[in-house]
């Protein structure tokens, strides 16, 4: 620990802490531009300068490390006047049109530093020089006449993302934001994920939807939890007259720490589709809207006499969007109160089921956490894209190449990360545990097991690798050699590798688990969809097969139907869908019981690394909009069901495959 002393008061900070954070910690305000606290210290817009006693010109306090005794000034008028030059030169370069733009009037730190300081004017005049406008991408626009090159958006790029899109060409007056090779943004390698726009602060990078909505002061700010898929980021949803505005990643939260994928921030599921508003029954071949009471009734009536009738009763969907309290509601109502013999998810188990069972054959957890991924020196990715799908896991990944973490890809398709990746092995389908057996056998030989291997026979197995995977076995010995090799070394696998749950697949995932237990390395799947463990811990993760049912309850909430389980219930003689948007599922169906969607609803939901989340409600419902538990306690009032509210205490009887926390 240091001490030192700002503008007179003592404060005390870990080594290393710069004067800029002590400042902070000792509740003295430094304006500042191109910092960022979730960002490396970039020094470039030198609005922090401060003095320090014995040094002989005022210094940027964001990259100026704390020292012990450091006596430290940061508002003499000698910095209050530099401050105001900074400013000036700043508002001088570029066309900065405030009372045109969307951030004016207390959205923009520019504008918000140049009134901290007292500024009303301009003291230097600008160039007034022409800046072309890129608006090029789909979901935000670059304005590069309000651009301070800060290169905020640079960093954020590399530094949360780990894409490298951005950076900064030409030198001095002529330096300009460019994609790539100064590509168009929407032609770019650009991933929109949009965490350059949470960071520029001013106008330059402008997020479409949002744009000329409202001051994010007169917003209202909620924190929640995304339910794009299953890293369950922390994000803010920003709100105003029952309108979603914008959602932005939450810089405090555990799980993603700011970090945000396209999917999270712009392609929100309720955005383009028809809502259902009223309950629908299915009268004389055609769909009326009808009151609660009827559809309930008509619902209740043909359910109530195939209870408990196996293999000709009422099979039930659910989709693993909804929240953990909806799943248990929606499990004790038709497996314990229909006595259902066919209660799934509409995932049916594909990304869960198998590392479920292997948990409780073993009775203990067996995959890391999200912290291993980030800690990690070498990652080995397997049956999983993850620059197509839960992507904020695979920034972790890509923003850490750069350090000297080595990335392995283990995937017979075409996958976004190969270009990336020190070794790609590219097996046939279906030579996973061929290639898994090659790579534990390729470690034990080379002496770099970290404990006991599975392979009785090292030299026959290596032998038989070539002809069973189609590999040369140098590249299965290199990219094995360099797992083992690692000292914290992690393998991230997805649905690929155990979808359909077969005996194959789930001979696959002894292998994995058996290499990572060679090598010393963790494990981690991916899952699926935002609650895809919630229903595994649930039980609602079984193949489903629809084999003389004489109805079908489908529970999709905001989910879009696929057109393989829309052709699958073609066959059901009675068909309910509770939903909140028109698809060609509710189009089928007998009855249609319209829901709130994921901003309309709140609960708790359990990520890829088993964390307990509560999601909160953003939006109210329109009215004659039920939530998913309002409906499913009144048809189980109607069926006399009895539900219970002890929706915790079933998530946590059985074994999960990692260890659960609770936020």
């Amino acid at each position: 620990m240091v001490t030192l002393t700002i503008d007179g008061i003592t404060v005390e900070v870990p080594e290393g802490t710069t004067v800029l954070r002590a400042a902070e910690k000792a509740g003295v305000k430094i304006p500042t531009l191109c910092d960022h606290p979730h960002l490396t210290p970039f020094g470039g817009c030198r609005l922090c300068i401060v003095e320090v006693q014995g040094f002989r010109v005022p210094i940027a306090s964001c990259t100026l490390p704390a020292s012990q005794g450091m006596v430290v000034q940061t508002n003499t008028d000698k910095l209050r006047a530099s401050r105001k030059f900074i400013l000036s030169m700043l508002f001088s370069e570029r066309n900065h049109f405030c009372p045109f733009c969307q951030l004016s009037g207390g959205d923009c730190e520019l504008q918000n530093a140049a009134y901290a300081e007292g500024m009303t004017h301009w003291l230097i005049q600008p160039n007034w020089n022409t800046y072309a406008v890129d608006t090029s991408h789909p979901y935000f626009v670059l304005d590069h006449n309000r651009c301070i090159m800060c290169q905020r958006c640079v960093r954020a790029c590399g530094e949360i993302t780990g894409n490298f899109t951005l950076s900064v060409a030409e030198r001095g007056s002529a330096s300009i934001l460019v994609a790539d090779c100064n590509t168009p943004l929407g032609k770019s390698t650009c991933v929109s994920c949009g965490n350059c726009v949470q960071a520029c602060p001013t106008g330059a990078l402008i997020d479409r939807q949002s744009a000329y909505h409202g001051l994010e002061k007169r917003l209202e700010r909620k924190q929640t939890v995304c339910v794009g898929c299953s890293v369950g980021c922390g994000i803010d949803a920003l709100v105003a007259d029952n309108q979603l505005i914008r959602l932005e990643g939450n810089w405090n939260a555990p799980v993603n720490k700011g970090a945000m994928c396209k999917t999270g921030r712009f392609e929100t599921p309720a955005e383009n589709r028809a809502r259902l508003r009223a309950p629908l029954l299915r009268k004389d071949g055609k769909l009326e809207p009808v009151t609660w009471e009827e559809a309930l009734d008509a619902v209740a009536a043909h359910l109530k006499p195939l209870a408990g009738q196996p293999g000709s009763g009422v099979a039930a969907l659910v989709s693993s969007r909804l929240p953990a309290e909806s799943l248990s509601l929606f499990k004790q109502l038709f497996a314990n109160g229909l006595s259902s013999d066919m209660v799934t998810s509409t995932e049916e188990g594909w990304p869960t089921r198998l590392p479920a069972e292997l948990a409780e054959q073993t009775g203990a957890a067996f995959e890391a956490n999200l912290d291993a991924v980030r800690s990690a020196d070498c990652v080995m990715v397997i049956g999983a894209d993850l620059v197509e799908h839960h992507q904020v896991a695979g920034f972790f990944v890509k923003r850490a190449l750069p350090k000297g973490v080595r990335l392995i890809v283990v995937d017979p398709q075409e996958n976004g990360m190969d270009d990336l990746a020190a070794h790609t092995l590219k097996a046939p389908a279906g030579s996973d545990v061929e290639v898994l057996r090659a790579m534990q056998a390729a470690a034990l030989k080379a002496g770099l097991a970290k404990n006991a291997g599975t392979i009785a026979d090292v030299e026959a197995t290596l032998a038989a690798a070539p002809a069973a995977t189609g590999l040369a076995l140098e590249a299965i010995a290199g990219a094995a050699q360099m797992l083992a090799a690692a000292v914290n070394p992690v393998i991230l696998y997805g649905k690929n590798l155990t979808a359909p749950a077969g005996e194959t697949q789930a001979a696959a995932l002894k292998e994995l688990v058996a290499l990572a237990r060679t090598v010393g390395a963790g494990v981690l799947s991916v899952k699926g969809k935002a609650n895809s463990l919630a229903v595994s811990q649930y039980g609602l993760d079984r193949p489903f097969e629809l084999n003389g049912h004489q109805a079908a309850y489908v529970a999709l909430g905001d989910d879009e139907p696929s057109k393989r389980l829309v052709k699958r219930l073609e066959k059901a003689p009675f068909r309910v869908v509770q939903a909140s948007h028109v698809s060609p599922l509710t189009e089928a169906a007998d009855v249609v019981l319209p829901v709130t969607n994921w901003a309309e609803q709140e609960g708790h939901y359990l990520n890829l690394e088993g964390r307990l989340q509560a999601a909160r409600q953003l939006l109210q419902a329109p009215q004659n909009v039920w939530a998913n538990d309002q409906v499913f306690t009144a048809l189980a009032g109607r069926l006399g069901v009895a539900l219970q509210s002890n929706w915790k205490e079933q998530l946590f009887q059985r074994v999960s495959p990692v260890a659960m926390i609770e936020n």
